[in-house]
C-alpha cells in the first residue's frame, strides 16, 4: 500500500511539474510575440520638430522592445489625409496616430482644452495639469467612446501670435482678416470679426502666397523659419496669446494597446513620455537661434501686439472658454479642472517663475 500511496503521489507531482513548465513556456513565448504598427501624423514627414517627434517615438520603441513592436511612420497624405488621421485611428486602420488634439472639435468640441487654451497653461503648467492634475484621467474619458487612449506627446512651448501681411493697430484691422488658426483661438478671431481658416502646414506657404489668406498662425521661429513664411508675410506678431503651451498628442486605437503585454503597454507609455519632453528641450534650444536668422539675416520685421488688442482678446477667450464649458457634462468638468489648476499655478509663480524672470532682467 505503501508503495502504491508513493506511486500516486510522484505521479500527481510529476503532473504539476509538467503543468508550470508549459506555464513558463507560454510566458515565454508571450514576451516573444512581434508587433508590426503603422502611425500616421498630421505633420508633413521628418517636418523638423513636429515630423521629427514621431520618428523619435517610433525609435524609441523598438529600442527599448528590441524589436518586439516596430512602428512605421507615415506623413500627412502619405496613408491618409492630414485631418484624417484621428478616424484613421479610431477605426484601426493605423494603430497610432500623432497631431493636435484641436483638430477634432468637429468630433468633440472639448478635444480643443488638450492642445491649448487662450491665455491658458503654458508647457510647464500643461504637463503638470495633464500627469499630475487630472488632465490625462479626463482626456482619456474622452475619448474612449472613440476607441482611443490618448498620450502627451510633445510641446513647443509659448507661440508666437502669427505671420501678417496687414498691420495690426487696433481690433478694428482683425474684422475681415483671413487667418489660419485651429481651436479656441480660430473661434477668438471669428468672434473679434475675422474669418478662422483650418488647414494643414503644408498647405499654409502657398495660401499666404496667393492671398487665400491674409494671416497665420503656425509654431514659432524654428519652424516659421523651415517653411520660409519670412518671403511670404511682412510681419511678424508676438505674444502667442492662442497657444501658450500647446500639447501634441500620440492616439493608440485601444484594441491595439489592449493587445500588447504589459511590458510593451509600459514601453509605449514611457515612449510617449520621452518624445514630449524631448520636444520641449528642442524648441526651447532652436527657438532661439532661429528668430535670430529671421530678424539679423532676413530682416523680419518683429512686433508687439498692442495692450488694447491683447486686453480685448483675453476678454474674448473668457467669453469662448465658458459657452464651451457649458456644451456638455464632460466639458464642464474639464473646463472647471483647467481653471482651478491654473489659478494655483497662477499664485505660485508669481512668487517663483514671474519673480525669477523679473529679478534676471534687472
Amino acid at each position: 500500500m505503501r508503495i502504491i500511496i508513493t506511486a500516486i503521489m510522484a505521479l500527481a507531482l510529476a503532473g504539476c511539474g509538467s503543468k508550470t513548465a508549459v506555464s513558463d513556456s507560454e510566458g515565454a513565448l508571450d514576451t516573444q510575440q512581434s508587433f508590426k504598427w503603422k502611425l500616421v501624423t498630421t505633420w508633413p514627414k521628418n517636418y523638423p520638430g513636429l515630423g521629427s517627434a514621431p520618428e523619435n517615438f517610433a525609435n524609441r520603441v523598438a529600442a527599448m522592445s528590441g524589436g518586439r513592436l516596430t512602428i512605421k511612420v507615415f506623413g500627412a497624405g502619405q496613408l491618409v489625409p492630414a485631418f484624417e488621421v484621428f478616424d484613421a485611428v479610431s477605426q484601426g486602420t493605423a494603430q497610432v496616430g500623432h497631431g493636435a488634439s484641436y483638430y477634432w472639435t468637429g468630433k468633440t468640441k472639448a478635444a480643443a482644452f488638450f492642445t491649448s487654451v487662450p491665455f491658458g497653461l503654458n508647457a510647464q503648467e500643461m504637463n503638470g495639469w495633464l500627469h499630475y492634475g487630472g488632465g490625462l484621467e479626463l482626456w482619456r474619458e474622452l475619448y474612449e467612446p472613440f476607441n482611443l487612449v490618448p498620450f502627451a506627446a510633445g510641446s513647443t512651448g509659448v507661440q508666437m501670435a502669427g505671420w501678417f501681411n496687414r498691420e495690426i493697430n487696433s481690433m478694428d484691422d482683425i474684422k475681415g482678416l483671413k487667418m489660419r488658426i485651429p481651436g479656441l483661438g480660430g473661434d477668438v478671431i471669428t468672434r473679434a470679426g475675422g474669418v478662422s481658416v483650418t488647414m494643414p502646414g503644408g498647405e499654409l506657404y502657398t495660401s499666404m502666397q496667393t492671398g487665400v489668406i491674409d494671416a497665420t498662425e503656425w509654431v514659432g521661429p524654428y519652424n516659421d523659419l523651415a517653411f520660409g513664411f519670412h518671403q511670404v508675410a511682412k510681419y511678424y506678431y508676438y505674444p502667442g496669446w492662442h497657444e501658450p503651451g500647446p500639447i501634441l498628442e500620440l492616439i493608440v486605437n485601444k484594441d491595439a494597446y489592449a493587445s500588447l503585454p504589459k511590458d510593451l503597454q509600459a514601453i509605449v507609455e514611457g515612449a510617449a513620455r520621452a518624445v514630449n519632453q524631448d520636444m520641449l528641450d528642442e524648441y526651447t534650444a532652436r527657438n532661439n537661434s532661429a528668430l535670430v536668422e529671421l530678424v539679423e539675416t532676413h530682416g523680419v520685421d518683429v512686433r508687439k501686439l498692442p495692450d488694447d488688442v491683447v486686453a480685448e482678446l483675453r476678454r474674448l477667450s473668457a467669453e469662448v472658454v465658458e459657452e464651451l464649458a457649458e456644451d456638455t457634462e464632460i466639458s464642464r468638468r474639464i473646463a472647471e479642472s483647467v481653471k482651478a489648476f491654473q489659478k494655483q499655478a497662477m499664485t505660485y509663480h508669481e512668487i517663483s517663475e514671474e519673480a525669477y524672470y523679473r529679478a534676471r532682467r534687472q
